[in-house]
C-alpha cells in the first residue's frame, strides 16, 4: 500500500493551493484519509480528514472556513483545497489512512496506518 501525496509548492499569502493523496499497490479497506502537517521546530498535527463512506469531514479550527477535503472513489484519491493560505500554514503536509474500521473522520495519529511521503507547502508574507 502506498499513499503519494502531491501538490506543495511556494505560495503568496492569500493564495490557494490543492492537494492531492492518491493510493497506489495494493488495494485496501479504509475508515477514513486525513491530512497532517509538520512545521518546522513543531508537532505534527491534525488538519482535515474525511470518511470514505459517506464523505463526512472534520477540520482543525485553524484551518475551519479556508480548507476543504474531498475525496474521488473512482480515483482513489483524497484532496485537500486550500485557499487563504497564511505563513502559519507552512510545513511538510502529510496524507495518512486508517484501517477499516468506522469510526468517523479521525483526527488521532495513532488511528492511521499507512502514511504517504510529505508534500511541502510554503506561504510567503
Amino acid at each position: 500500500v502506498q499513499l503519494q501525496a502531491s501538490g506543495g509548492g511556494l505560495v503568496l499569502a492569500g493564495g490557494s493551493l490543492r492537494l492531492s493523496c492518491a493510493q497506489s499497490g495494493r488495494a485496501f479497506a479504509s475508515n477514513a484519509w486525513g491530512w497532517f502537517r509538520q512545521a518546522p521546530g513543531k508537532e505534527r498535527e491534525f488538519v482535515a480528514a474525511i470518511t470514505w463512506r459517506n464523505g463526512v469531514a472534520r477540520y482543525a479550527d485553524s484551518v475551519k472556513g479556508r480548507f476543504s477535503i474531498s475525496r474521488d472513489g473512482a480515483k482513489n484519491t483524497v484532496y485537500l483545497q486550500m485557499n487563504s493560505l497564511q505563513p502559519d500554514d507552512t510545513a511538510v503536509y502529510y496524507c495518512a489512512a486508517t484501517g477499516p474500521a468506522y469510526s468517523g473522520p479521525n483526527y488521532r495519529e495513532s488511528e492511521y496506518i499507512y502514511w504517504g511521503q510529505g508534500t511541502q507547502v510554503t506561504v510567503s508574507s
